[in-house]
């Protein structure tokens, strides 16, 4: 369907962003590897070093079973329950988490779990001398657990909505129990996606900053990127922290094989297309159950952020909203996330016209096959080298050219860019290749290409899912703590850093009002990226 031309033009966007990703992501890790850090074997094979790996792989592993296991009834509950008062808010809600800064999160959850919280005052009035602590491994499992249990109730879910319908009308045939429904059609479904969740959140969970950072409460509780971040931003340690960022690259490297070889999940199997009606789950114990699972999920979620809002309403919000040092972070922020936005969405239609040309070519071989692959794993390639390693590379390869920070708008653009590439992907690429096979062929015998193309039926009918993508890339961004952590200072503040600054230096109160008014415009950007977006149709 595509002329050489137009192909010739995708494979050559294609390759100049794989040129660009490459010589980016390549110059931080040559800058990491070429490092003279004396005896980096040494400086690896250490106490220090062995027990700050040991703690970012448990905690990880703990994150991950504690938000799948909770996630699990939640999951069972709502799939059983299609229609209830407030169902199609309790879905929107798992999406705020994912959508809010994890700085924001993290204050909201010391509104609630912390010594002055919520929680601890009505233990300490029941009698309780030792309140919850949420420093520590305790509160970054509550914190992991706050962001990715919606996370995976929501890939959990949309795998049980994909199972036929006549599986639910067999069963109710059959007189099946709810043990016998668990087993033989729940159960089989959500087995399927466990381990690709499971690997996901792991990942996220191992690669955490921003939650160690500010609830990790000391060397007993630190991870790899808040080691690096220390080696760098206090101690200035730069072997230490190549030797340790050069650890992280390989366990995020064995991660991503390990997540490379779960099976892919096959059909749930043929079915008519009715839709889903569900027998089961009627009786008042299971009512009582599932009630009782959806209300304490909605009360973990809602709860911080009530925290938040109550927290920053106590603030002069005018005052904060209208100080210079707000506004001058505001405007940092808005324009490296508006630049990490686009070029998120100009990288990715590169890459989506490099391999659609690729899969339009009658015999594309060897070579074009494995640079459409190659292509493909480049929007991933930010989850081997996150985000604070690249950092580290950048600030190695630009200290001996004189001030870094001159450089920071730009690295933080680039970074965040990269950050937010498979996020762009996943909304991009699925709209793109629908739009093409529905059009493509029409457009190609009336002979319309180029910008009439363009103008007439590419951008009526992907206006929306361009503007959802650059959406969620630019709350990315705006959100952001990890990429700034290390170039930060009073010539470069960005809002998320500005909050942090006042919360380290004991200046609560405003730095709860600025976190309301970032976790607004945070949540404002990810509401446009779910505008119309329709719930799963059951009667």
């Amino acid at each position: 369907m595509l002329t050489r031309a137009q192909r010739r033009r995708g494979i050559a966007w294609g390759l100049l962003s794989l040129l660009g990703i490459t010589l980016f992501v390549g110059i931080a890790v040559t800058a990491l590897l070429s490092w003279d850090a004396g005896d980096t074997g040494a400086r690896l094979f250490t106490a220090y070093t062995w027990r700050i790996l040991r703690f970012t792989l448990w905690q990880a592993v703990l994150s991950t079973l504690l938000s799948i296991a909770f996630a699990i009834p939640v999951t069972l509950a709502l799939a059983r329950r299609p229609r209830f008062p407030g169902r199609v808010w309790m879905i929107r809600l798992m999406a705020v988490p994912m959508g809010l800064p994890v700085l924001i999160g993290a204050l909201g959850l010391i509104g609630i779990w912390g010594r002055q919280g919520v929680i601890n005052s009505l233990l300490l009035k029941l009698g309780l001398d030792q309140p919850v602590s949420i420093y520590g491994l305790t509160g970054i499992l509550l914190a992991h657990v706050f962001f990715n249990l919606p996370l995976a109730a929501r890939l959990l879910l949309a795998a049980l909505e994909r199972l036929p319908a006549e599986y639910w009308q067999l069963a109710s045939s059959l007189g099946m129990r709810p043990f016998s429904v668990f087993r033989f059609i729940e159960w089989p479904a959500v087995q399927r996606v466990i381990p690709g969740i499971a690997g996901l959140i792991f990942m996220l969970c191992a690669t955490s900053f921003t939650l160690v950072l500010v609830l990790g409460g000391g060397p007993a509780a630190t991870t790899l990127e808040v080691a690096i971040y220390q080696s760098l931003r206090f101690d200035f340690d730069p072997p230490r922290a190549v030797a340790l960022a050069i650890l992280q690259i390989g366990i995020t490297a064995l991660i991503l094989i390990a997540m490379a070889r779960f099976p892919i999940p096959d059909d749930a199997g043929m079915t008519a297309g009715q839709a889903t009606r569900r027998f089961d789950g009627r009786t008042v114990p299971a009512r009582l159950w599932d009630a009782f699972a959806i209300s304490v999920a909605t009360a973990f979620l809602v709860l911080p952020l009530a925290s938040i809002v109550s927290a920053g309403l106590k603030a002069d919000l005018w005052k904060l909203a209208t100080s210079i040092a707000f506004l001058r972070a505001a405007w940092t922020s808005f324009a490296i996330a508006l630049t990490a936005g686009l070029l998120a969405v100009l990288t990715s239609l590169a890459i989506i016209a490099a391999r659609g040309s690729v899969a339009d070519m009658k015999r594309p071989g060897k070579v074009a096959g494995g640079f459409s692959a190659l292509l493909g794993g480049m929007s991933s390639l930010v989850l081997l080298v996150p985000p604070v390693v690249l950092g580290t590379g950048w600030f190695l390869t630009l200290r001996p050219i004189g001030d870094v920070t001159r450089f920071a708008p730009a690295l933080l653009a680039l970074i965040n860019m990269l950050m937010a590439l498979p996020f762009v992907m996943r909304v991009l690429a699925p709209a793109i290749e629908t739009h093409r096979q529905q059009s493509g062929r029409l457009s190609a015998s009336l002979g319309i290409s180029g910008l009439a193309k363009l103008q007439r039926i590419d951008l009526p009918v992907l206006i929306r899912p361009l503007l959802t993508a650059l959406s969620f890339a630019m709350a990315l961004s705006l959100g952001d703590l990890g990429a700034v952590a290390l170039f930060g200072s009073n010539d470069l503040t960005t809002l998320p850093w500005l909050v942090y600054s006042r919360l380290s230096s004991y200046r609560t109160n405003d730095a709860d009002g600025l976190a309301l008014l970032l976790g607004i415009i945070c949540l404002l950007l990810t509401m446009l990226g779910t505008v119309g977006q329709k719930e799963a149709r059951h009667d």
